[in-house]
């Protein structure tokens, strides 16, 4: 299980490299839960993170496939190994499918071999969102690689809030049953990575856990943090 760590800023960069993150995630959490990074943040990340991977959001993204499309592949451009979008807008599979398959073919027409994450909301039912249990049949659909899950309003509830156990778990074996990759996220604690690794998820998500503070927006990520995860999850 590989853990990714989010950044907002040059100067949390190397924590996270110094904690051994597994992957770098780029977001704006100004901009909400997955709020997009800009393509100059991307570049130089990608320049100084060496061999490390890369994953950029590109925003919680509103039902506008045209859009998510030239977002997507501004990232893919700028150097992420990862391009990731929130499905936030749409409402059901049609439409998920409909952005998702734009957002795929935009990536991989500026290159092919950048992964794509489709990301859905636990706790979709709150602002109308589609069934966060669809996520993976949407993902599949449209061409993308790894079928996410995160909340979209960080009010101190977690993942576990509006899913449980076993919704995650059917969750995490339909994906895998299409031959697709897995990722967690959402207000999660470090407690709780035992509980991720054994629903089976190939990518662990954190933000808030790694900051000061354990605070996702005012905080900054610390290299004890980062690395108090990854020593748990390495020795899961």
């Amino acid at each position: 299980m590989k853990v990714l760590i989010s950044i907002r800023s040059l100067e949390e960069l190397q924590p996270a490299l110094e904690g051994k993150a597994d992957i770098i995630d780029l977001k704006n959490p100004d901009e909400g839960s997955l709020g997009a990074a800009v393509p100059s943040f991307i570049k130089k990340v990608k320049k100084l993170a060496l061999n490390n991977l890369v994953s950029a959001a590109i925003g919680d993204m509103p039902n506008l496939p045209g859009t998510a499309a030239l977002a997507a592949f501004g990232a893919a451009k700028s150097g992420a190994d990862y391009v990731k979008v929130g499905l936030f807008g749409v409402t059901n599979e049609e439409e998920g499918i409909k952005l998702m398959t734009e957002v795929v073919n935009a990536v991989k027409e500026a290159n092919s071999d950048v992964v794509v994450v489709g990301a859905g909301y636990a706790d979709s039912r709150s602002f109308g969102g589609v069934d966060p249990l669809k996520i993976p049949n949407i993902v599949k659909s449209a061409g993308a690689e790894i079928a996410m899950l995160d909340t979209a309003v960080k009010d101190g509830r977690r993942l576990f809030d509006f899913l449980n156990l076993k919704e995650l778990k059917n969750f995490v074996d339909n994906a895998h049953n299409q031959n697709l990759l897995v990722a967690l996220a959402g207000s999660l604690r470090t407690e709780d990575l035992s509980i991720i690794k054994q629903l089976g998820a190939d990518i662990v998500g954190f933000r808030g856990a790694v900051c000061s503070n354990n605070d996702r927006r005012k905080g900054v990520v610390t290299t004890d943090r980062v690395a108090k995860i990854m020593k748990i999850a390495n020795n899961l």
